[in-house]
């Protein structure tokens, strides 16, 4: 497997390690399998797992997004086309079902294929058997298909969305993988990995670490996009960090910003006075400024959280922050109910 997706396999905690069991019973037979779960979970990966612990193992697997292609690419990129088939089809093609044959097609995001797409793969799961599209000639193929999605696929087929006949037969075996929001064990784990490879893609002589506060802030998220965020976020603490101190600013959202989505300011016709420039905040110094500056964040806090009614997303988008930065400010204030301070209510925020 490669390097580049071996994350996907780090961890501890008992719901990843039951996935991980199921995927060693299931893999060794020829059966379809769907990979259900939320972006950024590793279903690529594990799909990749599910390949080459079977005995299929040394044979081709090919992969597919069934999202990237309009359905006539699509048709063709599975099952091939003949010369003439369409215009610009110049030559024959072959599609993935022959050139994965005797090995595993893997299929993501199989729930945007289109119905007609769809009955043409339900016959080669029932028949072993296709058409290349403007062909005529049977083609055989021994494939073994899993798909894979993040959406509800029997509430798509109950909506006639999804054929129901083809989702019977393409779920001999779901494996549901946990968001990493239920893996809390690995949450270190996985942020020590990302880490230390950020600091030898910088050249660093060693990897410091977090500090308590930043680990802490790690395990409270809820990271909607599980794996692939939590890379993100780690890598870009490592590389805003100095290389021999500890880690400890996490930013979650990088398009935070107090200048995001500002008006665009007025234009000014005609120049100001120098008198109406002038500023009318007088200021008795001396002061102590930090004792200003914290009366004035709190009011700030409290005035914006009435107003919308304590709302604390709708707060938050007021005062140009992220859910998680106003939940840290309110937090520095004693300013949260204490209800809301247990670990669960960021489960509950999602």
């Amino acid at each position: 497997m490669q390097d580049s997706t071996q994350h996907s396999l780090i961890g501890q905690s008992i719901n990843f390690l039951g996935v991980l069991e199921q995927v060693s019973q299931v893999a060794p037979l020829s059966k379809p399998v769907l990979i259900i779960g939320e972006r950024g979970t590793g279903k690529e990966v594990i799909a990749s797992r599910l390949h080459y612990l079977s005995q299929r193992w040394d044979k081709t697997l090919l992969k597919t997004n069934c999202a990237a292609l309009p359905e006539s690419l699509l048709e063709s990129d599975l099952f091939g086309h003949e010369a003439g088939a369409f215009t610009g089809a110049t030559r024959k093609h072959q599609g993935r079902f022959e050139r994965a044959d005797g090995g595993t097609l893997f299929l993501d995001e199989i729930a945007s294929m289109s119905l007609r797409v769809q009955e043409k793969l339900l016959r080669v799961i029932e028949y072993g058997e296709f058409e290349r599209v403007g062909g005529a000639e049977i083609i055989n193929s021994d494939v073994r298909i899993i798909g894979a999605a993040n959406v509800d696929l029997p509430q798509l087929a109950a909506e006639g969305h999804f054929r129901e006949d083809l989702l019977d037969r393409l779920s001999f075996d779901v494996i549901t993988l946990p968001p990493l929001r239920y893996r809390q064990d690995d949450i270190p784990l996985l942020a020590d990995h990302f880490g230390l490879g950020m600091v030898k893609q910088l050249k660093r002589d060693f990897f410091p670490g977090f500090t308590e506060s930043a680990r802490e802030k790690l395990s409270r998220y809820a990271w909607p996009g599980n794996l692939r965020e939590l890379k993100n976020v780690i890598e870009r603490a490592v590389y805003r960090s100095e290389p021999d101190q500890l880690i400890n600013e996490i930013i979650f959202d990088p398009f935070a910003s107090p200048f995001r989505n500002l008006a665009d300011p007025p234009i000014q016709t005609e120049p100001q006075s120098s008198e109406s420039t002038e500023s009318t905040t007088t200021y008795d110094f001396p002061m102590d400024f930090k004792a200003q500056v914290r009366a004035y964040e709190i009011q700030l806090l409290q005035a914006a959280l009435q107003q919308h009614h304590y709302h604390q997303r709708r707060t938050a988008q007021a005062l140009g922050l992220s859910y998680h930065q106003l939940r840290s400010q309110l937090r520095k204030y004693d300013l949260l109910p204490h209800k809301q301070e247990k670990p669960q209510a960021v489960e509950n925020s999602v």
